[in-house]
């Protein structure tokens, strides 16, 4: 591939995907509304994504081999971003969520049996329903927040997965932790300061595992994914789940702290990694595919490290 446009990225592991894709030799051109400006190098394109004229206009007569979308959270994004890279593009990868396999979000997901990890070929965003009817213009105007995260994703799935003029790529990432750059999601630092402080950490009383990447991997990932020919869903996690219990044991490890706990009542919120249900995902299809992973156990230790760090620089 010699052109990508990544739209979004401006932080996280967002950023380190334009710097490789650049540092390959990649001709990148980054799409934001103009709030971060890219790394030297890479072109940029200051456009509202939601904006559908004005996002034509801006990008006037480009083309890319590759176009990766790091910010589609609805099918109204979808369907616009559909229209508008129709004839720009042969192939459009879209940075979706393993929050898509949750059966708590939908009564459309079927529960996985405990310890069976998720498959791709669980949710087929082709056949998945769109309000309105079948993914098109008008189906996917629906109001931004009307329907939770984890729907509008798998409905964006759906919309760029039906009709589209190029070919389709769902990356579903695990909980992304921070090894090379900063969690700003705080989910990881929730857990550090709690147990440094010695406040009780939220949990169920039998918390499934759950799935995570960092960075870096999910970063490599989807650089592997973009110059691949793969079509479809592909599931982007390190190998080993882990439960909210051993997430705390690994910190209280690094930082030479105990972890305390506190089960919580049914129907009672839990910290963010602690989970009643299971969807961890199984990334065997990614494994045949050659992309890079590693193990959840050996990079943990490094982000907790880079969350101390971030921490008592604060």
């Amino acid at each position: 591939m010699k052109s990508v446009c990544v739209i979004g990225g401006g932080r996280y592991f967002g950023l380190h995907l334009i710097e490789l894709l650049r540092d390959a030799g990649t001709a990148v051109t980054v799409v934001n509304r103009g709030t971060a400006a890219p790394p030297a190098g890479v072109a940029h394109v200051v456009a509202d994504r939601d904006d559908e004229e004005g996002l034509r206009a801006a990008l006037g007569r480009r083309t890319f081999d590759v176009v990766v979308d790091q910010v589609c959270y609805t099918p109204l994004q979808a369907a616009l971003a559909r229209r508008v890279f129709a004839g720009r593009t042969s192939r459009y990868v879209m940075t979706s969520t393993m929050e898509v396999y949750d059966p708590a979000t939908s009564a459309l997901v079927t529960p996985a049996a405990p310890g069976t990890p998720v498959t791709e070929d669980s949710l087929d965003p082709a056949t998945w329903p769109v309000d309105g009817g079948p993914a098109g213009h008008d189906a996917s105007r629906l109001p931004a927040g009307a329907v939770p995260y984890a729907e509008d994703k798998r409905r964006a799935e759906a919309v760029l997965a039906r009709e589209s003029s190029f070919a389709f790529v769902a990356v579903r990432s695990a909980h992304v932790l921070g090894v090379r750059a900063r969690d700003f999601t705080g989910r990881l630092g929730h857990y550090v300061e709690r147990i440094l402080a010695g406040r009780p950490i939220a949990v169920h009383r039998d918390p499934f595992p759950t799935s995570f990447t960092n960075d870096e991997e999910i970063a490599g990932l989807l650089f592997r994914v973009a110059a691949s020919d793969h079509v479809g869903a592909v599931n982007a996690c390190s190998h080993g789940p882990l439960d909210v219990i051993g997430l705390c044991e690994a910190i209280g490890e690094r930082a030479g702290r105990r972890p305390v706990y506190r089960v919580v009542e049914p129907g009672e919120a839990a910290s963010p990694f602690s989970f009643d249900r299971h969807y961890a995902m199984d990334n065997g299809l990614a494994v045949r595919l050659g992309l890079p992973l590693s193990a959840t156990a050996d990079w943990l230790p490094d982000a907790v490290a880079a969350t101390l760090v971030h921490l008592k620089a604060a």
